[in-house]
């Protein structure tokens, strides 16, 4: 059976607890291939975007987004300033073009979890305070977080390691799901590169090892093909506990293989009709949060630009069309 989000965009915003909230679910019975011919599973997909990959200004962001027909935004940064280090001005400022424009938030972007695992621990868990201050602020119930890079960050750092840090891994991710719980809200972790949690055995084994309703997968296909990790397979180990979804697309192998760039939904190697099949038999129902790269991208974001951003959505609008989903 697999369990998914249903949340409607009011309850959303509501004081329902948390556990209720996301595990306010639907059963579905995962069904055959020729699943259309004998049941109607009901999935709706809220589009979403990394508004910072269409330009830094924000009124520009906002402007692009209504013509692609996209009202909600996963906050990372404006100004070419990331979301935790935003003045109170500035997120006042932010919060009144969102609410003028009748734009929400799907989640907020942050950073947390993108440091090695050996940094100071309180210090970085101050930056996850601030997210649930944002949270209050926007109206959101969901933080995007990582699973820690290696030791002193090192770039020639060998994954079969990760096992003697394995434990510690856990230690702060069950620490920050607990603040996170407490506070009624939950953490979408990205399978990102070089992090622990960048292959699909890492992902399940934390969402299963951390076994929190308030930690839940991020589902982002081409970051499996760009650490050169099969999608499919991804997808198949982790669906259980994805309950959002990250959309670009890349060729396998990423940078190392001379894949510098993003490609349109659909033309990658990301296989992302796969996953988006499996939700719809699942019975979807939470946010696609479009994060194209086309002109490149890293560890602190990616660039698309405000002309290559539409073709990106519309390409997977034709995704989920094609796949039977409902978009909301």
């Amino acid at each position: 059976m697999g369990f998914v989000v249903s949340e409607s965009d009011d309850s959303f915003h509501d004081s329902k607890p948390l556990r209720c909230w996301l595990a306010e679910v639907r059963v579905a019975t995962y069904c055959d291939s020729d699943c259309s011919h004998h049941c109607r599973v009901h999935a709706m997909f809220r589009l979403s975007a990394f508004a910072d990959e269409i330009s830094p200004d924000p009124r520009e962001q906002v402007d692009v987004l209504k013509r692609c027909r996209i009202r909600f935004i996963e906050f990372r940064s404006i100004y070419r300033t990331n979301v935790l280090m935003l003045s109170d001005e500035q997120i006042k400022e932010f919060k009144k073009l969102l609410d003028g424009e009748g734009f929400a938030l799907s989640a907020i972007g942050s950073p947390v979890g993108k440091v090695a695992i050996d940094a100071d621990f309180p210090s970085h868990l101050a930056k996850l305070q601030r997210a649930i201050e944002l949270c209050g602020i926007f109206g959101t119930r969901a933080i995007r977080i990582f699973s820690f890079y290696p030791p002193g960050n090192d770039p020639h750092f060998n994954p079969a390691n990760w096992p003697q840090y394995r434990e510690e891994v856990m230690r702060r991710l069950s620490v920050m799901a607990e603040l996170a719980a407490r506070n009624n809200l939950v953490l979408f972790h990205e399978n990102e590169h070089r992090i622990y949690g960048d292959s699909p055995d890492r992902v399940a084994d934390i969402l299963r090892t951390v076994n929190s309703p308030a930690l839940r997968a991020a589902y982002d296909a081409a970051n499996y093909a760009y650490c050169n990790y099969d999608p499919v397979e991804g997808w198949e180990k982790t669906k259980e506990f994805t309950a959002h979804f990250h959309i670009k697309d890349w060729k396998k192998g990423g940078h190392a293989a001379g894949h510098d760039y993003g490609m349109i939904p659909g033309t990658g190697d990301g296989h992302i009709a796969h996953s988006i099949r499996g939700a719809v038999a699942m019975g979807y129902d939470g946010f696609a949060v479009m994060e194209p790269h086309l002109r490149g991208g890293g560890p602190t974001g990616g660039i698309t630009g405000p002309d290559l951003f539409p073709c990106a959505v519309e390409a997977f609008r034709a995704i989920l069309h094609d796949c039977g989903a409902t978009e909301g």
